[in-house]
């Protein structure tokens, strides 16, 4: 199963042999004439009791050289749970690993040896009902560990990115007494809002794919097979596939019953609203430390919603976020870039150094001084550590940027009318990063691609390109960006892509003499991606019942940026770019209304002209 979580599966960052292929991350085999060594761990695998019966898969380990009761680091998974102990602890661990814990790997329901069926529902019970969820396997795991383990202290922690991120957070709406930390990664609280199955509706179409079909197919953790032996350029395949139903029907068939839930629920419908789990979320209890990256591919908003939430209702102070230049879970690996923009230092290192390691010290070995930190944001284009005693940043203005007709971009608002237009042709979609498209694991493509050069795009006739002169000083935007299109379709149904880009000057590397062959290689005018988000027309009046558009009527189209910290340098430009389809990351849209947009014909896939027209802006928080 691709999808990484928890230290990027927290077992694979450990050296450990999972219980299942896991190919991308599965380590390399030792040489036959490599010495024995010996375990840094002891290792027992038992089958944990729930309330209904059930038993869970789980993997004990503790370190061998840490004697005396230790705390306990509990992470659940649906991806596969050692086979043995590892031999040593890498660096990625070693700091967190000095303090000595108890590590608890547990397989969830209907994975590998688990008992019961992994049906990917995050719905609740209420509490003190007998009926049994995701938080009451927590709760029931917790309190057989304190009870079971030998030499515990009594303490309990969770972390996980991910699955394992959102298995960490969910505990948190029926907390255990015994759980006195919890590091929610990378966790997710709405699917059809955000993060890995849909954009504000919109459907993550080859993202999904591979990801529902590893997760909810097979526990081999097999691909997706596209067909024939030679790599596919998923472009050209989904294209191909037609409406997104073909993909149950044709290939599917039925064996993936997330995706068979998507297409029979393209609304925002009780079946959607059920998942939302951030409901059944009370006063805040538990010491909990959210980490979240700024391009991050796959979970980029469930972390701020469940900070959000549990910050209405935290007296005490211990709800905290950490927000970095980090893909999806590269806060455990060696950071030294975002995608190709060098950062100068190792960030991930000084999380797990300076962050996470000292968090769980505290609330579980009660070492050093409680975390003061509201949120602690590494701070982008000036590559440095901020404070913040909330977030959004309190201290920044709301500060509006201009699509101007003439293709400019500028914080005066428009003197007058106008609007510029483009063809959007579903035939012909705007890819979401450079062709050939790779499928999403194990590629290095997908890692990174929300940092990836944007000039493969810029100039394409379906792209509007609106770009700032020269800064003349620094601009520092910290907290939630918002962009406001006032656009129309000639159709009666559209998506809207905006994109905030921050350009590095043309002569952003100095170039040697007699290097000029290496030009297309440097940063130089590189449009590098701060933050880019869709939004579908159907959903503007309403996420619960889709209506259709007015052709050529301009309206409003709110696409929210999510939050950020990033400094736009001296010396480079701002630019935005619009489109109309993001393929296939994101589901062709028709342009013509249909019910359901999952079930369109081929005939009501239309070409449609797209305006973009004065009062469109993006509203950055801007911090002087």
């Amino acid at each position: 199963m691709r999808k990484l979580g928890g230290f990027l599966l927290a077992t694979a960052a450990l050296g450990l042999p999972l219980a299942a292929a896991h190919a991308q991350t599965a380590p390399a085999p030792r040489p036959a004439a490599a010495p024995a060594q010996q375990p840094a761990f002891t290792y027992q695998e038992v089958m944990v009791p729930m309330r209904d019966g059930a038993r869970l898969q789980t993997v004990i380990l503790r370190p061998a050289n840490k004697p005396g009761k230790l705390p306990i680091l509990l992470q659940r998974t649906p991806y596969g749970v050692p086979d043995a102990a590892p031999t040593s602890v890498p660096a990625s661990m070693r700091f967190l690993m000095e303090d000595g814990y108890v590590l608890v790997f547990q397989n969830m329901r209907g994975q590998f040896k688990s008992d019961g069926d992994f049906t990917m529902s995050m719905a609740l019970n209420p509490k003190g009902s007998k009926a049994v969820d995701e938080a009451t396997d927590a709760w029931d795991t917790v309190d057989w560990l304190v009870r079971n383990v030998a030499d515990n202290n009594g303490k309990v922690g969770m972390w996980g990115v991910s699955y394992p991120g959102y298995a960490a957070a969910v505990a948190l709406a029926k907390p255990h007494p015994a759980l006195k930390a919890v590091s929610p990664q990378a966790a997710w609280n709405d699917w059809w809002i955000n993060d890995d199955l849909h954009r504000y509706g919109a459907f993550r179409l080859s993202y999904a794919t591979d990801w529902l079909f590893s997760l909810q197919n097979n526990d081999e953790g097999r691909d997706f097979d596209y067909g024939g032996k030679a790599p596919v350029d998923t472009y050209d395949w989904f294209l191909k596939l037609g409406p997104v139903e073909n993909l149950d029907k044709l290939h599917f068939k039925g064996s993936v019953p997330m995706l068979t839930n998507i297409i029979a629920h393209p609304d925002y419908d009780d079946f959607w609203k059920r998942q939302r789990w951030t409901e059944h979320l009370g006063r805040t209890t538990v010491p909990t430390l959210h980490v979240a990256g700024f391009w991050d591919q796959e979970d980029p908003l469930g972390t701020w919603s469940i900070y959000e939430k549990m910050e209405s209702q935290d007296p005490n102070g211990l709800n905290m976020i950490v927000g970095g230049p980090w893909a999806h879970g590269t806060w455990h690996t060696n950071n030294d870039k975002v995608g190709n923009v060098p950062i100068g230092r190792d960030a991930g290192l000084e999380f797990i150094r300076d962050i996470e390691a000292p968090f769980f010290a505290h609330w579980l070995h009660g070492k050093g001084s409680q975390p003061k930190f509201e949120a602690r944001m590494f701070q982008s284009g000036s590559w440095e550590w901020k404070n913040y005693p909330k977030w959004p940043a309190p201290n920044a203005t709301a500060t509006n940027l201009y699509l101007q007709a003439d293709g400019s971009l500028s914080f005066t608002a428009p003197a007058d009318g106008g609007c510029r237009e483009y063809v959007s042709d579903p035939a012909n979609p705007v890819p979401f990063r450079e062709r050939p498209i790779s499928r999403t694991y194990p590629s290095l493509e997908w890692r990174w691609w929300e940092a990836a050069d944007q000039r493969f795009a810029d100039h394409r006739p379906d792209v509007l390109s609106y770009v700032s002169a020269p800064l003349t000083e620094d601009l520092t935007v910290t907290g939630d960006i918002n962009a406001k299109l006032m656009a129309s379709t000639s159709g009666t149904d559209s998506d809207m892509v905006v994109k905030l880009i921050d350009v590095l000057p043309d002569d952003f590397e100095p170039m040697k003499r007699g290097e000029l062959g290496d030009y297309a290689h440097t940063l130089n005018g590189y449009q590098f991606p701060i933050a880019m988000e869709v939004r579908r027309g159907r959903y503007l009046a309403s996420n619960e019942r889709a209506t259709p558009l007015t052709p050529d009527q301009v309206i409003a189209w709110d696409v929210p940026l999510r939050s950020h910290d990033h400094v736009f340098k001296k010396g480079h430009r701002i630019m935005v770019q619009v489109q109309s389809s993001w393929f296939p990351v994101i589901d062709r849209n028709p342009q013509k209304f249909v019910p359901n947009i999952y079930k369109a014909k081929p005939d009501d896939f239309v070409k449609a002209t797209q305006r973009v027209c004065a009062g469109s802006m993006v509203t950055l928080p801007v911090v002087r």
